[in-house]
């Protein structure tokens, strides 16, 4: 396996850092506190094409590859101080958009992925209910065929993006006899009839990256807009999350550079007992065991790239890469928090929001213990 990059590439990788400690890091500590999604830097990002990477150059995207979509999202990690920004692309891209690259027909291609790579639309995905939540495919929204058009009622929760979103990938059963085998997945415009978004909830992290509960309410939506066929809806969800849960936490890598960086920078020049405190092997230990998780985490991310650029299956890779790296970045989180020691804490300092960011990795894209579950199920348990 050959993880050099490309001059190209390293060139791309300079460009996205520069593009984000630009653009994308204005008033965070304020945004973060007001919970406030930032649309103008969503729409730089686009600009930028970054929400565009994984779609076809003939739908308006980038058609990159899955290492160089690693290395972007890496890189807007390391830049972007934005972390619910970053969160909400990362939906965006997986949940919307590769469901619609992947199953979707020619002309819901052409309707929609234009749109949501120029930033123009703003995609979210509505599977989770208020009763399903590891136990995905135990949906209580139902999709009833009616001439042509489907009628949905139930309701979605922890929708990503959902109060901005301009386009949902809904789950719904379209029959219930045939349990998980007879769900379908459909493409709901926002202002479709039927359909209500929730006030925001106030969450720990992640508080720029918008979030709410969903009602579908007699919502009649066109049998155009089916993704795939009736009943395809475990084969799409499964297709999305084997990208998710690989590439979702790709940023986390630039995140943890950047926090190893400035808590090296802190341990040198903050002194206590007459000499920086980075010369206590209480702290270097702590920063020597932040570079290790990145390196670890950086190599097995690039592996599920590799693997994924020759068309490997990755469905176990990419349960362990989400475990992983999820865990690694908490952890170092809190060891620069303490390494920053009371200005960690502080919001100024920023970091204290890295933790707060940083623990939703162990739930959202399938919780740590499903990922286990994943693991143990490939290994024959």
């Amino acid at each position: 396996m050959d993880f050099a990059w490309t001059p190209e590439q390293q060139r791309l990788r300079d460009e996205v850092v520069a593009f984000a400690r630009e653009s994308l890091n204005g008033d965070v500590v304020g945004r973060d506190a007001e919970n406030e999604f930032s649309r103008d830097a969503w729409r730089k990002c686009a600009g930028f094409g970054i929400q565009g990477l994984p779609v076809p150059e003939e739908f308006g995207g980038g058609g990159a590859d899955a290492l160089t979509i690693m290395l972007v999202l890496e890189a807007l990690g390391y830049g972007c101080r934005d972390g619910g920004l970053v969160f909400s692309i990362n939906a965006h891209m997986w949940a919307c958009e590769i469901p619609i690259v992947t199953f979707g027909s020619h002309d819901q291609k052409k309707r929609y992925l234009p749109g949501l790579c120029d930033g123009s639309l703003i995609g979210a995905q509505a599977m989770t209910e208020p009763e399903s939540g590891s136990d995905a495919f135990s949906l209580s929204t139902a999709a009833e065929k009616d001439g042509d058009v489907y009628v949905l009622n139930g309701t979605k929760t922890f929708v990503t993006n959902a109060p901005v979103a301009d386009v949902f990938v809904v789950f719904a059963s379209t029959d219930r006899s045939k349990g998980f085998a007879g769900l379908s997945a459909f493409v709901v415009e926002r202002g479709t009839e039927g359909l209500s978004v929730g006030r925001p909830f106030q969450k720990m992290g992640l508080r720029t990256s918008p979030m709410s509960e969903l009602v579908l309410s007699d919502c009649a939506v066109p049998e155009a807009n089916l993704l795939g066929r009736p009943g395809a809806g475990m084969a799409l969800f499964n297709a999305s999350m084997g990208w998710e849960r690989g590439f979702i936490l790709a940023s986390a890598i630039g995140t943890m550079q950047r926090q190893l960086e400035r808590s090296i920078d802190y341990a040198r020049d903050r002194r206590q007992f007459g000499q920086p405190i980075g010369s206590f092997q209480a702290v270097s230990h702590k920063l020597a065991d932040m570079k290790v998780r990145l390196e670890t985490a950086r190599l097995f991310l690039y592996k599920l790239g590799w693997l994924k650029a020759h068309g490997k299956d990755t469905a176990m890779d990419s349960a362990m890469v989400k475990l992983h790296v999820s865990e690694c970045l908490i952890q170092s989180s809190l060891e620069a928090l303490q390494i920053h020691g009371g200005y960690g804490y502080v919001e100024d300092y920023e970091i204290e929001r890295d933790v707060r960011d940083a623990l939703a990795s162990r739930i959202y894209s399938g919780t740590t213990e499903i990922q286990r579950n994943i693991v143990a199920r490939h290994l024959g348990l």
